[in-house]
């Protein structure tokens, strides 16, 4: 009778681990998948594209786990193999960061030299690297299955309840390392934590079936990827995209580097191919897109600078538009909105942020801040289009037409797109969809940068209304300096029409922007 019993606690505790390895394999494969962006965007960003690979690939390897797992199962259901299979899975997502990191940056230069298939074969790699843990993965399922089934009867209620087991996991998995691991401890440290949790679950596991003699291989090999972790997982993320780095952060939302480039100091955001924030002790002016802003209230028929007392500004980053809007329209009170407070807290910290007067900061999404604000202002600046990668919901007929809602009578929309020096089709594509909501667009390049800036208007603007109000201000003045710039090299037209126009229901901007990527790619081989 005794060891009847002894044998139910066994078996009790066996079920036990089997269902807690279940959870765990299902919490990691979404976590690791989602981490697994993260450890991406420095070096290929975010886009679609990233992500189809990502997902489609995931689903691959978890596909040829369930078939081989359930055959596997079938042909040696033992506790012990299930348990040593997450192990390995465990010690192989405690490499992939390692491991990932000289491939990763061989994508730096590959992407700096625009060799396409350099490019895309360090994506590739990389993304194999996730084949041996996600397959793995797919083991966990059937196998438990396999092992849990005690009756033909109840096989129905044992696999229905091992695969909720695995979505709860799995739910598990999609909020802990966005919302608590990656902003707290980063993205190297998150795939270390899914890994031990793997290896030591998979170890407890071993003991309780008497594998001692692989228990003590895996825990000797945990020993070795420790050292191994300790040794060569330490450093920063990602080479500076430019000059020196002095910061690096991973947010919620974005990898950051703060970067020093012979005194300027820079604001660069996941692969770097674009920088975001600029700030001179020494310069306001930095010759792009944020000097620009402050032209939008030129074009109307009725400018007059003092009247110029508001503005939104979405997209705030360091606040480098934040202070040329300061400084160009003194007493203006401006309304930044950021999606991404470390940002913001940087911008503090290293942009003079702070130091703008009359600015009002909010951690938010800048549509869900304009559906909700009353606040109607004389300037819209938009600056959150993080290229080469935009949020369509900022792109289209609906985001301009609310806009234009909190625009006052003369008030300017002022939208930053990017470019390529010769692929204006993302520029032609937003200005026809502002057509759409103003009468009155207007484009103005800007020389330094691969950047157009949009104007939107509502009542009569015209461009020899900019020219003639840029001839009138103050020499010297930061709209003078600025004006002039535009006006020798920065082509100054009414803003294109007949392009594609993106409606919340339809906006494919991410195929238009791989497009420009791709073509750009092609041309530089």
């Amino acid at each position: 009778m005794h060891a009847e019993a002894q044998s139910a606690a066994e078996r009790l505790r066996r079920t036990r681990l089997i269902k807690s390895i279940v959870f765990v394999g299902g919490m990691s494969s979404i976590g690791i998948e989602l981490s697994a962006s993260r450890l991406l965007a420095p070096y290929f960003g975010d886009s679609t594209f990233i992500w189809a690979n990502l997902i489609g690939l995931t689903m691959l390897y978890l596909s040829i786990g369930y078939r081989f797992g359930g055959r596997v199962a079938d042909r040696r259901p033992e506790p012990a193999l299930l348990f040593t299979l997450t192990a390995i899975a465990g010690l192989s997502v405690a490499l992939i960061p390692i491991i990932s990191r000289p491939i990763l940056r061989i994508s730096v230069s590959a992407f700096d030299n625009v060799s396409i298939g350099a490019f895309y074969g360090s994506l590739l790699g990389v993304l194999i690297l996730f084949a041996v843990p996600m397959t793995l993965f797919g083991f966990v399922s059937p196998f438990a299955i396999r092992l849990m089934v005690d009756d033909l009867a109840t096989t129905g209620n044992t696999s229905g309840g091992i695969y909720a087991l695995s979505t709860i996991g799995s739910i598990a998995g999609s909020f802990l390392p966005v919302i608590v691991l990656i902003p707290l401890v980063g993205t190297a440290k998150t795939f270390y934590i899914f890994a031990a949790a793997l290896v030591l679950l998979s170890l407890v596991g071993l003991l309780l079936t008497r594998a001692k003699e692989v228990a003590a291989g895996v825990g000797a090999t945990a020993v070795i990827v420790i050292i191994v972790v300790g040794v060569f997982g330490g450093g920063q993320i990602k080479p500076p995209y430019r000059g020196e780095l002095i910061h690096e952060a991973e947010s919620q939302y974005n990898y950051i580097q703060v970067l020093d480039d012979n005194g300027r100091i820079l604001l660069a955001l996941n692969e770097g191919q674009a920088i975001h924030s600029i700030y001179d002790p020494n310069q306001l002016t930095t010759g792009g897109p944020w000097d620009y802003f402050t032209l939008g209230p030129l074009f109307s028929d009725a400018y007059d600078p003092a009247q110029v007392d508001s503005a939104a500004i979405i997209g705030l980053a360091g606040g480098t538009a934040a202070r040329e809007l300061s400084a160009a329209y003194p007493g203006i009170a401006i309304d930044g909105v950021e999606i991404d407070g470390t940002i913001a807290d940087l911008g503090v910290e290293y942009f003079g942020l702070g130091e703008v007067p009359n600015l009002s900061t909010h951690i938010e999404d800048g549509r869900w801040y304009l559906e909700r604000t009353d606040g109607r202002y004389d300037i819209v600046a938009v600056d959150a289009y993080h290229q080469p990668y935009i949020p369509f919901q900022l792109a289209t007929v609906e985001f301009f037409g609310l806009v234009r809602d909190h625009l006052s009578e003369n008030g300017a929309a002022v939208i930053n797109v990017g470019r390529t020096d010769t692929d204006f089709r993302l520029v032609d594509a937003i200005s026809s969809t502002m057509r759409e909501v103003f009468p009155y667009v207007f484009a103005v390049d800007v020389e330094r940068f691969d950047n157009t800036m949009l104007i939107g208007m509502m009542e009569p603007a015209s461009i020899d209304a900019f020219y003639e109000h840029a001839g009138m201000s103050e020499a010297g003045s930061l709209i003078r300096t600025v004006s002039d710039m535009a006006t020798q090299s920065g082509n100054v037209r009414p803003g294109p029409s007949g392009a594609r126009v993106f409606t919340d229901d339809h906006a494919p901007i991410e195929f238009v922007t791989d497009l420009i990527i791709l073509d750009a790619a092609r041309e530089g081989e």
